[in-house]
């Protein structure tokens, strides 16, 4: 059994009943006497194995990596989708905002001119005038003729000509809807 172990001679295999017996397992692989009797393929197919083995892993990587990049590139693509829509929308708002700037500056040139025009009127034509108009159109040119004339504003002078017309409930409900609403319609405050 010692040369065997020593692998002089391949006793193992009429020895393995007896190891059996002791209850032990009789070593089955064989050791190479000398180096030159190793086969130099199996080495070359254990390198190619290996070498393959890496390449795939390698593959696999790749692959993964792939994978990620194209799901990093539609999530970039979702994204920038998402900042155009606001970009847009925020356009929008801006457009918006400026319409109704340039609407209210147009609107206020004019009342400015209306106050002006009525200003250079006899009273009573004025009056007659203020009556056609909307009660909001009314009370914006009495706020504008009261801050560009100060102390010596006509508005109090024109309601009072509305109710000597008749127009007294009129005359009221304007001055209810100045002591009660903002400067404007479109204001929140």
């Amino acid at each position: 059994m010692w040369f065997d172990y020593l692998g002089i001679i391949q006793a193992k295999k009429w020895f393995a009943p007896v190891y059996r017996l002791f209850g032990l397992q009789p070593q089955t692989t064989t050791v190479p006497s000398s180096p030159s009797s190793l086969e130099e393929e199996d080495l070359d197919n254990a390198r190619w194995a290996k070498r393959l083995e890496a390449l795939d892993i390698r593959s696999e990587e790749l692959d993964k990596r792939e994978a990620d990049i194209e799901a990093g590139e539609e999530n970039n693509a979702q994204i920038a989708q998402e900042l155009e829509d606001q970009k847009k929308a925020q356009e929008e708002r801006e457009k918006t905002f400026n319409n109704e700037v340039k609407k209210y500056d147009t609107r206020m040139v004019n009342i400015e001119q209306i106050v002006e025009n009525l200003r250079g009127m006899q009273p009573k034509n004025a009056v007659d005038i203020l009556l056609k108009m909307d009660d909001q159109d009314v009370i914006d040119v009495l706020r504008k003729e009261k801050e560009s004339a100060g102390d010596q504003s006509l508005g109090s002078y024109w309601l009072s000509l509305m109710v000597d017309n008749g127009n007294a409930e009129r005359a009221a409900e304007i001055q209810r809807k100045m002591t009660n609403k903002p400067l404007s319609i479109d204001d929140d405050e």
